[in-house]
């Protein structure tokens, strides 16, 4: 994941998703734009999947009562 995804907040990163789906849906790309959009679009749901894997880790520590950060 690039640096310039990583910086996205989730509901960042889920608006640019759900941009780029509404975009490839209305279907006035070539097959070349349209494979790019869909690369754009993989690494925004790994972006997010990432995100989402770190709160839940948080989330262990925190009910386990280890209290800090992970």
């Amino acid at each position: 994941m690039d640096e310039t995804m990583e910086a996205l907040t989730m509901e960042e990163a889920c608006q640019q998703l759900d941009e780029l789906l509404t975009e490839m849906e209305e279907g006035e790309h070539s097959l070349e734009e349209t494979f790019s959009l869909y690369r754009k679009g993989v690494a925004l749901v790994q972006c997010c999947n990432e995100k989402i894997d770190r709160i839940e880790k948080q989330l262990i520590v925190l009910e386990e009562g280890g209290g800090a950060e992970a």
